[in-house]
């Protein structure tokens, strides 16, 4: 008998819930709704306050920019899925959806290893941070970023899409994520799944080593400087990167680098709310509440806004 192949597919997402789903929609809206606000504060202070205007500073508004774009991707079509009994996604949909959410994850971990290279290089190598860290070098470690987070986001969504599907079309999870998708393929998916691995394995291990060699040094350069204010001020501006790091990769790797036999839906959809809401929730509050120098430059705009109010 001939198969079929499906031209959509189903979300099941959070279904299960039955009347939950509701609670979901209004904490994951809050949420969303915080990550937004709390990107685009991080990107206009950094625009608009011109102390900020620094390689450090950059690079942490094109991973906020880059975080918005995330969100977007996913957490719409989720909280109107939460809401809507149809959550049926074409198969073009689903190719677009996965290949831009991969597309700015790839992106976000490769700009977090050049964030750890930014910290090595001013506290490190001070004498040469102007050089090393130009604004022309800059552009080009963002536009690298971005160009081979795409790249390896359209090898990745080839390799699932290029398998054809002709059983179940139903979804078990929120988003058109690698592995709840591959498991409806009806052939054989071993070598798709190894490749995209191996993939996996250079977009997360590669730059957590660097990051993990960047900070190596970081601290045994930090531990020679004579003043205990001196030290403190060094890890400070390296505290709320780590913090970052730590969950982004800590969720996704837990995630993707592991054989898909052992994929387990309940645990693993929890874990992938984590880095598909928390961390960038984490990120825009991390980088204000812990950062002195976004503080106030966020308290210099709200004073200046506050007094062209007055003088109205």
């Amino acid at each position: 008998m001939e198969k079929v192949l499906k031209t959509d597919f189903l979300l099941l997402g959070f279904s299960s819930f039955g009347e939950l789903q509701l609670v979901l929609f209004a904490v994951f809206l809050c949420l969303y709704l915080i990550i937004l606000s709390g990107n685009i504060i991080i990107i206009s202070v950094i625009h608009l306050d011109h102390s900020l205007h620094t390689p450090m500073y950059f690079f942490l508004g094109i991973l906020s920019i880059s975080e918005i774009f995330y969100t977007i991707v996913i957490l719409p079509k989720m909280l109107i899925n939460l809401f809507s009994v149809l959550r049926t996604l074409s198969f073009v949909s689903c190719a677009t959806q996965m290949f831009f959410f991969l597309g700015f994850a790839v992106t976000n971990c490769l700009l977090l290893g050049v964030m750890g290279y930014d910290r090595y290089a001013a506290i490190c190598q001070p004498l040469q941070y102007a050089v090393l860290m130009s604004w022309r070098v800059c552009g080009q470690l963002v536009a690298t970023c971005i160009i081979s987070g795409f790249l390896i986001s359209l090898v990745g969504t080839t390799l699932v899409f290029s398998l054809p599907f002709c059983g179940s079309n139903k979804v078990n999870h929120y988003f058109c994520d690698i592995l709840p998708v591959i498991r409806l393929a009806c052939a054989d998916s071993y070598i798709n799944e190894l490749v995209i691995f191996i993939f996996g394995v250079l977009v997360l291990i590669v730059p957590l080593i660097f990051i993990c060699i960047s900070y190596g040094f970081i601290v045994h350069t930090i531990l020679k400087i004579p003043s205990a204010d001196g030290k403190q001020k060094a890890f400070s501006t390296c505290a709320s990167h780590l913090i970052v790091v730590i969950v982004h990769y800590g969720c996704a790797s837990f995630v993707y680098l592991r054989p898909s036999a052992k994929y387990t839906l309940g645990k693993d959809r929890l874990v992938t709310v984590t880095y598909t809401i928390i961390t960038p929730l984490l990120n825009p509050m991390v980088y204000s509440l812990r950062n002195k120098d976004v503080q106030l430059a966020i308290w210099k705009l709200i004073g200046k806004s506050g007094f062209s109010l007055n003088t109205l």
